[in-house]
């Protein structure tokens, strides 16, 4: 089991002096974490412009082990993230390329998060275009235009509700253009869709399990 963590920071001006504070101390527990094969993945989310605006945070293990994970996180305990989202999360069955060995500084790649509709029709929707999107995804897992992806899923885990998707994008531009072909977009199965830029940073993260 797989719990997306998508965590927002504080809009007040002592928000980003708050993050700065904590970095520190969240970077050493995530290497941690990471190593422990507690923290599949950890980004941060950021606008157009580099600001960060929050975290999002691959957590295996059951809902114990999130608990855990957040009464530790420090950028939690230290009140930098203000909204915490907890998601169950499956990850997509893909040819990753792996984790990249070395990132450069700056943006590295484009989160984004899509909610499918939620119209009786949304479920049957993403069904038929179920294929058609893994079709189109798998040779970009392959040559790590897709550095990970998944579906985010209703609370109980039983029912796909949305979908992350984790791309080698430098601009919100490059990766709507990569989306707007996709079955899920042309289909209209992802229809509330947010991007955020991010860094991807190295840390001892134990391999997907398709890469």
């Amino acid at each position: 089991m797989t719990t997306a963590i998508i965590a927002f920071d504080g809009t007040d001006p002592e928000a980003p002096s708050r993050r700065a504070a904590a970095r520190d101390e969240h970077v050493a527990f995530s290497a941690a974490e990471a190593a422990a094969g507690r923290l599949q993945l950890g980004l941060p989310l950021h606008d157009e412009t580099g600001r960060s605006l929050g975290s999002l945070m691959m957590i295996a293990g059951d809902a114990a082990a999130r608990d855990a994970y957040l009464a530790a996180e420090p950028f939690a305990r230290l009140g930098v993230w203000q909204r915490i989202e907890a998601h169950p999360f499956r990850i997509a069955p893909l040819p990753y390329q792996g984790w990249p060995q070395a990132a450069p500084h700056g943006r590295t790649h484009t989160v984004t998060i899509a909610w499918d509709g939620t119209d009786d029709g949304a479920l049957q929707r993403r069904l038929a275009h179920r294929q058609g999107h893994f079709d189109r995804v798998r040779p970009m897992a392959a040559d790590g235009t897709l550095l990970f992806g998944g579906a985010l899923l209703s609370a109980d885990g039983s029912t796909m509700r949305g979908s992350i998707a984790v791309t080698r994008h430098l601009t919100h531009e490059e990766a709507r253009a990569w989306m707007a072909p996709d079955p899920y977009v042309a289909g209209d199965v992802w229809r509330d869709i947010t991007l955020f830029g991010t860094s991807f940073r190295v840390l001892p993260y134990q391999a997907l399990p398709h890469a």
